[in-house]
């Protein structure tokens, strides 16, 4: 599979490791079929992602995450905002750890590219269970990195 992340720091928040990450995503697009993923994550702040709201979509709303998907069949192809400061907050509100809540909202952007969508019960009920894939692959992944050099 071709494989492209960038991730983009425009706030203090950065990775630990970022090629954790990527392996990650990977192993996660794999799994839903993906045959390539190209992706540039930028994490900002609740500020810069209002702002990206407001004039790409016309919400004036806060958010933790907005998907650019350009994905075309499994050829997975997006530009990803993530507000580290929503996702913050959401995690304190839901109870969760910060690192749990980050994976979660990554992967809810890499699933809505191939293909899923959370506007009505059942497709939020599919979107869910695949986020908790994801986040099991993602400690899969995590537990083998400890064992490679």
């Amino acid at each position: 599979m071709q494989v492209s992340v960038e991730f983009i720091y425009n706030s203090s928040f950065t990775l630990y490791d970022d090629q954790l990450y990527v392996r990650w995503l990977t192993a996660c697009a794999t799994n839903f079929d993906a045959t390539s993923i190209d992706l540039a994550i930028a994490f900002m702040d609740d500020e810069a992602l209002h702002a990206l709201n407001v004039k790409h979509l016309n919400h004036d709303t806060l958010t933790d995450i907005i998907t650019f998907d350009d994905s075309v069949g499994g050829d997975v192809v997006a530009n990803i905002a993530i507000s580290v400061e929503r996702v913050r907050a959401n995690a304190n509100g839901f109870s969760q750890p910060f690192d749990n809540e980050l994976i979660r909202v990554i992967s809810h952007g890499l699933l809505h590219c191939l293909g899923f969508n959370d506007k009505t019960e059942i497709e939020q009920q599919k979107m869910k269970a695949a986020e908790d894939v994801c986040i099991k692959l993602f400690h899969v992944e995590q537990e083998s990195s400890r064992y490679v050099s």
